[in-house]
């Protein structure tokens, strides 16, 4: 064939292709999504997420270790919270000696070139197990919700946490939450927002994991449509004028589109959410001899990086280390 042009030579043997690869992927892009618990000397499987535990702050620690020996730079931390944490204000999220700051300070204490993320939402830590707080005919509360998460913040930021990542899409809230970290001098702790956070159906194994799911209703009113495109971009416009450093989109793979929009549009870093139903339907494919689970997570994270994210949060973060290793 008389052909000008012959792409498989580029493809013809490894090294070839590894130079001319147009997208990297390695440990240091990475975050490792973590559960704490109260308790000592506990690792508590979680039956729907294979491989992923709810740890006691001291067992936390030593595999933070192990992740951070792997070269996965930070985690994100989540509070497997029990009932009497639980009210319908959610004061034991200001709680200075809660299980956060105390995860916070000993990860810090131990490891304190880890960057540690913490979640900023209120259902860990309310008894109706909405991010907000609710009204008494039952609505979620943007303003009030929001006075809350600013203090919060600043319980993790006064704790050591190196970034604050607010996912309960109130109004307004990350400006709220940069003016009092700002106004309690905490200058450099950076706010990770959850800037495209859908009501998705892919959440359930992490609801699971921290007993969060609402005891009533849904999260439709604050969390994202999944038809909407468009809306992303507003929040994201939003987000950016506030003060926000870094932008996600969450869930990962159902909304690579939008992801890739907003990587032409801002020029603020991009995160990904392999979120825990994506990560388990991996493994459960692969329990079954459907698929190689290490490929398919190697290729849905060069998925992610490809579309634009320059840090993914994935629970297989550090089976990804190991097989890139």
């Amino acid at each position: 064939m008389d052909l000008p042009r012959r792409p498989r030579r580029n493809r013809v043997n490894g090294p070839l292709r590894a130079l001319v690869r147009e997208t990297s992927l390695s440990p240091e892009h990475l975050v490792m999504p973590c559960f704490a618990r109260e308790g000592r000397n506990l690792s508590e499987p979680i039956s729907s997420m294979p491989g992923c535990h709810r740890h006691s702050v001291d067992r936390l620690v030593e595999r933070a270790r192990e992740w951070s020996d792997l070269g996965i730079p930070a985690i994100a931390l989540f509070p497997a919270t029990g009932p009497e944490a639980k009210t319908a204000d959610a004061r034991a999220a200001l709680d200075p000696d809660g299980l956060v700051p105390r995860a916070v300070r000993s990860l810090k204490d131990a490891l304190p070139h880890l960057l540690v993320i913490t979640d900023i939402a209120l259902d860990p830590f309310t008894d109706h197990g909405h991010d907000g707080l609710l009204s008494p005919d039952g609505r979620i509360e943007n303003d009030s919700t929001v006075e809350v998460l600013s203090a919060m913040a600043l319980v993790h930021a006064r704790a050591g946490a190196d970034l604050v990542a607010p996912s309960d899409m109130m109004d307004g809230r990350v400006g709220a939450i940069r003016e009092s970290l700002d106004r309690g001098g905490f200058l450099d702790t950076g706010i990770l927002a959850y800037t495209a956070k859908y009501a998705s159906a892919f959440y359930g194994p992490f609801r699971d994991a921290l007993g969060s799911a609402p005891r009533s209703g849904d999260k439709k009113t604050y969390q994202m449509d999944p038809a909407n495109r468009r809306e992303a971009m507003l929040e994201a416009d939003l987000d950016e004028a506030e003060g926000a450093d870094i932008l996600m989109v969450k869930p990962g793979l159902p909304y690579l589109d939008v992801l890739r929009e907003l990587r032409d549009r801002t020029t603020l870093p991009l995160a990904s959410y392999h979120v825990s139903g994506e990560f388990s339907m991996l493994k459960a494919a692969s329990e079954r001899g459907w698929i190689d689970y290490g490929q398919s997570l190697l290729e849905t994270l060069i998925a992610f990086r490809r579309a634009g994210a320059d840090l993914v949060l994935t629970y297989g973060a550090a089976d990804a280390a190991r097989l890139l290793a």
